[in-house]
């Protein structure tokens, strides 16, 4: 019998946090996802996201909520070379940003191609 793993999102709240990530992708994708709790756009990312990570291939996904921690969205914007937005996706790998994107393209299909790097 197979027991499926439930995976959910994990905060981002410090940048030690942050730095972190950025180091951890010279061993493979990292997802990190900014959300607005507020916008209706950016709650339908988030659903895309859980659908995401309801799959059997997911990888984590880290959640900065751009409300609670503004200056650490604006040190990731400014260390990832990405215009800030919300919602917005970004797939590092190898401590730059292998893909971004945000509001409707932020879909459980882009992150799953961009995580295998299609």
């Amino acid at each position: 019998m197979t027991t499926q793993t439930t995976r959910t999102f994990t905060p981002i709240e410090s940048q030690p946090e942050l730095d972190a990530l950025f180091e951890r992708s010279a061993l493979g994708p990292v997802v990190i996802f900014k959300h607005s709790p507020t916008c209706g756009t950016s709650a339908q990312a988030y659903d895309e996201l859980a659908s995401y990570l309801s799959g059997p291939d997911a990888t984590e996904v880290h959640l900065l909520d751009v409300l609670r921690s503004r200056t650490l969205s604006q040190a990731l914007a400014a260390r990832a070379k990405v215009r800030h937005e919300s919602p917005q996706l970004l797939v590092l790998q190898g401590g730059a940003v292998r893909w971004h994107g945000s509001h409707w393209n932020v879909t459980a299909d882009a992150v799953r191609a961009a995580v295998v790097g299609d």
